[in-house]
């Protein structure tokens, strides 16, 4: 709970220059934000991330770091145990102070805009006063429960198994290719597709993947907020599928086709915010995740390749986005078979052609042609002489 108490500042940190080992207090402008995954959007250099983030994942943590923040608070547990999650460390590291108050009302207790001092022992102050305390997440503290989560991860891997064979059945449409997908203005026959994801690399594979969009120009579907960062890499997508919830309203208004991925019942909570925003869009009832359906899509409308960027293959990225299985990227995998292909294969296997031969040959052609003309015409033969003698002339030959 919060604790009433004063402190006076200047005390305290007196008290701070006696012990050298204890962290200077950090000064920041408080952003609160429910969804870590909308804060980050306005968050500036030198703010105080004030957020309520269940198992802060890696994504989620690189996108604090790029902004530059120099603490957040959490309203949850950054990290509950339940598998090994390095987003936490991965903010104490980069030189973020992390403090957790779960038991605090946190959101009660501070205002977007306020100016707050988080002292080196958890206690955050308005001003003078302390308005609460967190546990405070030290790099050998988070690094020791890292090392014991890793030792648990058997008890993660068998409940992870187990649920995913529970749900294969509930998901046997994806294996069956009784989706219903919407017509589309463009079309993904014989077209290499790209299909991109908010995931911890999508940006760095973005831009491994340069030369490749350059020369063979995929289709681009961007998977929800994977829209936001296939804008800022200075593309365009062609289509944006997902429950419309991450992607930015400049995102959503940049001329793409919207399709939005609804439940199975044809419930779609999304469709609403185009509606408000009237936006033309269509809808496709589909079990599993929104980047399943987008690599389904792309399947069924018969694209040559489909390469993805941002995707999500191993167990602790399932885990970090709170999926308790994999049934529908096992089936969506298994139906795509040798069409889909890691974003990484694609930046190591293509090499795009030399652009610099094709000018060596026009510059010495151009050369060959010129040599010509001069021998064969007396009166360039005359011209090219007079010309080479005044170059003589003033190299003092």
């Amino acid at each position: 709970m919060a604790t009433t108490s004063r402190r006076r500042l200047p005390a305290l940190l007196g008290r701070r220059g006696a012990t050298r080992s204890t962290p200077v207090p950090i000064v920041g402008t408080a952003r609160l934000g429910g969804r870590t995954k909308h804060l980050v959007k306005r968050l500036q250099p030198g703010d105080v991330a004030v957020i309520n983030h269940v198992n802060v994942d890696r994504i989620a943590a690189e996108e604090l770091i790029n902004c530059g923040v120099s603490a957040v608070i959490n309203a949850s547990p950054s990290s509950d145990g339940k598998y090994p999650n390095a987003g936490p460390l991965m903010l104490a590291r980069a030189g973020i102070r992390l403090v957790d108050a779960p038991d605090t009302p946190v959101f009660d207790l501070l205002r977007d805009g306020q100016q707050l001092t988080i002292d080196g022992d958890g206690a955050v102050l308005v001003g003078d006063q302390e308005v609460l305390r967190g546990r405070l997440l030290s790099i050998p503290e988070l690094e020791g429960e890292l090392a014991a989560q890793r030792e648990r991860i058997d008890e993660v891997l068998a409940e992870f198994a187990m649920n995913t064979v529970e749900h294969v059945r509930q998901e046997t449409d994806i294996l069956t290719g009784s989706i219903d997908f919407p017509p589309t203005r463009v079309s993904f026959r014989d077209r290499h597709v790209l299909i991109v994801v908010r995931g911890e690399r999508h940006r760095r594979d973005l831009k491994a993947l340069r030369a490749y969009i350059r020369n063979v120009r995929p289709l681009i579907v961007a998977v929800d907020g994977g829209a936001d960062g296939v804008l800022e890499a200075g593309l365009k997508p062609d289509i944006i599928l997902g429950d419309m919830d991450s992607a930015s309203d400049s995102a959503l208004r940049c001329g793409a086709e919207l399709i939005v991925h609804a439940y199975p019942d044809g419930r779609a909570p999304g469709e609403e915010r185009l509606l408000e925003m009237e936006l033309p869009h269509t809808v496709v009832p589909a079990a599993g995740t929104s980047e399943d359906v987008a690599m389904l899509m792309a399947h069924e409308k018969g694209a040559d390749l489909i390469v993805s960027v941002g995707a999500h293959f191993n167990l602790i990225e399932f885990l970090d986005r709170k999926r308790g299985g994999m049934s529908s990227t096992f089936l969506t995998r298994l139906r795509i078979g040798e069409k889909l292909v890691d974003a990484k294969g694609v930046s190591r296997l293509y090499r795009p052609s030399s652009t610099l031969m094709p000018i060596v040959f026009f510059v010495v052609a151009f050369l060959i042609l010129v040599t010509i003309l001069i021998i064969t015409s007396p009166a360039l033969n005359d011209v090219f002489e007079l010309f080479w003698l005044k170059v003589r002339i003033w190299l003092g030959i």
